[in-house]
């Protein structure tokens, strides 16, 4: 089994001081670690962003794609061999915006993987411009004048597409925020964790004190995670209050469970006597 000493890669990473990605990183390793989780049979998918250097400081497998196709790669992965454990990892403007077709699509087919998302409202990467979860009136340098868009909702968004595990964690919780990772990595089916993420460059209006002032633990609240209306009530809360934790989680079949090679994946099957020159030769 690998501890995060094992996990830790000797690149390390050069985020802003104080960037919540640290604790993120921190709390996968942990997460990866007591779980017990196999490196070799682990994968890391990422897109392009601040967080999205993640699978660069893991030692496990990892993949950094394009941006917004974090969850293709990840769906190819996995159909190819459904007994690896997949997480994906990226930003908000990566994941709801550039890539938002496909976290629609992915979600209603209920792949058995892992979505963390690295929500600081902002494109941290390319100098803090609005993204999909900025709130709306947020000056950036895209929107000097305040954002005309009412800001994506990811929560009620993942409990209406299709999403079983559907959860908030916040960067700076550090126990809280393991949990929902490892409860969320050993749940059959898709899972979504937004993370809110303070960004101390460019997102000067959620602050780290804004946020300790206002998140507090669906947990402590009495709610009930397998009531679809409860948790649909809940994911519309934000403002003076602002919950974290499971906010949905249902059973139901993965896509890869209904697919032909469900008993045999494709990466298991033996391909040594197939000839592929008849193949070459027809598209040349």
């Amino acid at each position: 089994m690998a501890s995060v000493k094992d996990l830790t890669a000797k690149e390390q990473p050069t985020w802003c001081p104080g960037c919540a990605d640290f604790g993120i990183l921190t709390v996968l390793r942990m997460a990866v670690a007591e779980l017990g989780l196999e490196p070799h049979n682990t994968l890391l998918v990422s897109g392009i962003g601040c967080g999205s250097k993640t699978p660069h400081f893991v030692r496990t497998y990892g993949f950094e794609g394009l941006h917004g196709r974090i969850l293709p790669v990840a769906t190819g992965a996995k159909l190819v061999n459904k007994d690896l454990t997949v997480i994906a990892i990226g930003g908000d403007g990566d994941g709801y915006g550039i890539g938002g077709n496909h976290f629609l699509h992915t979600m209603r087919r209920n792949l058995d993987m892992t979505y963390l998302v690295q929500d600081n409202e902002v494109y941290g990467l390319t100098k803090g411009q609005a993204s999909p979860t900025s709130p709306q009136g947020f000056r950036s340098p895209s929107t000097p004048s305040g954002a005309l868009e009412e800001a994506v909702n990811p929560i009620s968004l993942a409990i209406i597409a299709g999403a079983t595990y559907v959860a908030r964690g916040y960067a700076f919780n550090i126990p809280h925020l393991k949990m929902l990772i490892m409860n969320a990595v050993k749940h059959k089916g898709f899972a979504l964790i937004d993370i809110l993420q303070p960004c101390p460059t460019y997102n000067k209006a959620n602050t780290m004190a804004w946020y300790n002032q206002r998140v507090y633990k669906l947990e402590d609240s009495g709610h009930n995670a397998s009531d679809k209306a409860a948790a649909l009530a809940k994911a519309e809360e934000w403002g003076d209050k602002i919950p974290i934790g499971l906010f949905y989680k249902a059973e139901k079949p993965t896509y890869e469970d209904g697919l032909p090679q469900a008993s045999v994946p494709p990466v298991k099957h033996d391909i040594s006597s197939i000839d592929i020159k008849p193949i070459l030769a027809r598209m040349m």
